[in-house]
């Protein structure tokens, strides 16, 4: 798995309690894949209401972009609920943003993070 990838997986929930299974797509540097047994995930919601903030990436499943993801309809990579999850964890691969996105995803973490 690598950075960029949109991975189907339990997704805790901020309470601490057990999570449901959900997209996310892998944030960590691929630097780091095979050194640590665990991924850095950014949660994909369906609330669409989130697609215009700064620190939020809309993917359009109507584009070849959003295609590629393999989801199958519309939603949204919030980089405000980020998440540490064993690798061996993930249930499938679904696809993989594109490097437009990557870029793009790049700008929402810096926003989500505060870092310039």
């Amino acid at each position: 798995m690598n950075r960029g990838d949109v991975i189907l997986v339990r997704i805790p929930h901020p309470s601490g309690m057990r999570g449901k299974k959900r997209p996310g797509v892998i944030v960590q540097s691929d630097a780091y894949a095979g050194t640590v047994s665990t991924l850095v995930v950014a949660e994909i919601t369906k609330n669409l209401q989130l697609a215009g903030d700064p620190a939020c990436l809309f993917i359009d499943t109507n584009t070849p972009e959003g295609k590629a993801t393999g989801l199958v309809r519309d939603f949204v990579v919030s980089c405000l609920v980020l998440v540490t999850i064993y690798a061996d964890t993930v249930a499938q691969v679904l696809g993989t943003l594109s490097p437009n996105m990557q870029l793009r995803l790049n700008d929402c973490l810096r926003a989500a993070l505060g870092i310039p």
